[in-house]
C-alpha cells in the first residue's frame, strides 16, 4: 500500500526482455536504503517486487500484464521514474490510499501555466471515465493528486477528459514537471470508485436476472 506521496526521482539503468517479460532496474539510493528482497517499490505508480539490489539499484520484474496496462513497456535507459517505498504501519497518510495497480494510461491533452503553478488535461478512457469524478483522487505516474476538472456529462465518450492543477512541489518534485502533450501516464483510479462501481454492476445483474424470472 501507498500514499502517492513521491520519495525520490529515479533514474532506469537497465531494461532486459525476459520473453514477454522485462527485467528493470532502476537507480534510487534512498527507496534501496532499507530495501530488502521481496519488498514493494511504486515505480510511477506500478507496484514493483524487489528481486535483486545494490547500494544504490534494485531490479524487478515486469510481467506481460503490466506492461500491456501500463506505460513502463516505453522505458528506456536513462528515463526518469517516480519512486515510492510502501507506507509503514502508523505513518501518515500525506496522500490517499494507493494500490500501485493501474487501471491504464491517459495521453497529456494540454497543459497551461498559472502563476508558479500548471494545469495539465489528460484523455479520460471511456472505461475509466465513472471512476474519475470533480475534487476526487487520482494516482498519475504514482502521485497522488486531486482531479481539478472533469469534462460535461454529455461530453462524446472518445473525448472526454479530465484535469489536475500541479504546485510547483509537485513540478519540481515529479516526473510530472517535464509531461507534455503527447506523452503518456499511468493511471490508477481510487479503490472506493472501484468497489462503487462493481456494487452498481452486480445490483443491476441481479435486478435483471429478477426481472427475466418474472
Amino acid at each position: 500500500m501507498f500514499t502517492g506521496i513521491i520519495e525520490e526521482l529515479g533514474t532506469v539503468t537497465a531494461v532486459e526482455p525476459r520473453g514477454d517479460s522485462v527485467a528493470l532496474t532502476i537507480r534510487g539510493p534512498l527507496v534501496v536504503a532499507d530495501a530488502r528482497h521481496g519488498d514493494s517499490i511504486a515505480t510511477s505508480g506500478v507496484c514493483l517486487t524487489v528481486v535483486e539490489q545494490t547500494p544504490d539499484t534494485f531490479t524487478a520484474f515486469v510481467m506481460k500484464q503490466t506492461l500491456d496496462m501500463s506505460a513502463h513497456g516505453a522505458l528506456r535507459v536513462g528515463d526518469p521514474v517516480n519512486l515510492e517505498r510502501a507506507a509503514s504501519v502508523g505513518d501518515r497518510l500525506g496522500g490517499h490510499i494507493v494500490q500501485g495497480h493501474v487501471d491504464g494510461t491517459a495521453q497529456v491533452l494540454e497543459t497551461g501555466d498559472g502563476d508558479g503553478w500548471r494545469r495539465v488535461r489528460f484523455s479520460l478512457p471511456p472505461e475509466l471515465s465513472p471512476l474519475v469524478v470533480d475534487k476526487g483522487s487520482v494516482a498519475l505516474d504514482g502521485v497522488s493528486l486531486t482531479v481539478s476538472a472533469v469534462s460535461p456529462e454529455t461530453t462524446a465518450p472518445a473525448d472526454a477528459w479530465f484535469e489536475v492543477s500541479l504546485i510547483p512541489e509537485t513540478l519540481a518534485a515529479t516526473t510530472l514537471g517535464d509531461r507534455v502533450a503527447g506523452d503518456r501516464v499511468n493511471v490508477e483510479t481510487d479503490v472506493l470508485a472501484r468497489h462503487v462501481r462493481r456494487m452498481l454492476r452486480l445490483d443491476a445483474a441481479a435486478a435483471q436476472t429478477v426481472q427475466e424470472a418474472r
